[in-house]
């Protein structure tokens, strides 16, 4: 069985702190408290990443840079996978800004992906620019049977609605469950070019409707 393609959501930033919807390039930093989640991200692994990669969001790189620390794997910085870029909404911390994007997310994941944001991004944008980047990292490095894992620290709403589309978890699931920082997906490539998500934050396979939903900060 080949390696996974681990994607990391990114250690806490100041912007989720303030519950500021933060994502357009490079972004807030990490916390100390995300540092450490970082730090310890890192330090739990049990058998370091083939490869790491991270968006070029800074606090990405931040975080990336930890793993970086803990495992000897050099860092590098991918174009195309930042957060979903909100255009109009970026900065705001309000409850009608983040109410107006849950509700444009809830319906990407329910099949309406020529949404946008106002002065933001459609569905259909983010996963244009951020497959094809995933593509190229399994033709490149997850092709051999005995390849180990690659780590790619992103972000959550890009990272949940792009997991949903390549593997068909159940809508409902992928637009209810949001990720803590540093909470992971775990994509397997499977034969014909698809994807099996093996892990889901704190779920492991089967994904099921019923699974309660998380409270949702999605952000990051």
């Amino acid at each position: 069985m080949t390696g996974k393609l681990i994607l990391v959501r990114h250690g806490e930033t100041e912007g989720n702190v303030a519950k500021i919807l933060d994502t357009r390039l490079p972004g807030l930093p990490l916390t100390e408290r995300g540092a450490a989640q970082a730090k310890t991200f890192g330090a739990n692994l049990v058998d370091p990443p083939q490869r790491l990669f991270s968006s070029e969001a800074l606090r990405a790189r931040q975080t990336g840079s930890y793993i970086e620390a803990a495992t000897g794997v050099p860092l590098v910085a991918l174009e195309g996978l930042q957060e979903v870029q909100l255009g109009d909404l970026e900065g705001l911390n309000t409850r009608d800004a983040h109410e107006t994007f849950q509700d444009i997310y809830h319906a990407w994941h329910f099949d309406d992906l020529s949404l946008r944001v106002p002065g933001g991004e459609s569905g259909r944008d983010v996963l244009d620019r951020y497959v094809p980047a995933l593509e190229r990292i399994r033709a490149d490095y997850l092709t051999d049977p005995d390849a180990p894992d690659v780590i790619l620290v992103s972000h959550g709403a890009a990272m949940r609605l792009v997991s949903r589309e390549l593997t068909g978890v159940p809508r409902s699931f992928a637009a209810n469950n949001h990720l803590d920082n540093t909470e992971t997906i775990e994509l397997l490539p499977v034969a014909g070019g698809g994807w099996e998500c093996t892990r889901w934050g704190r779920y492991l396979p089967p994904f099921g409707d019923d699974i309660a939903p998380t409270g949702d900060d999605p952000m990051g």
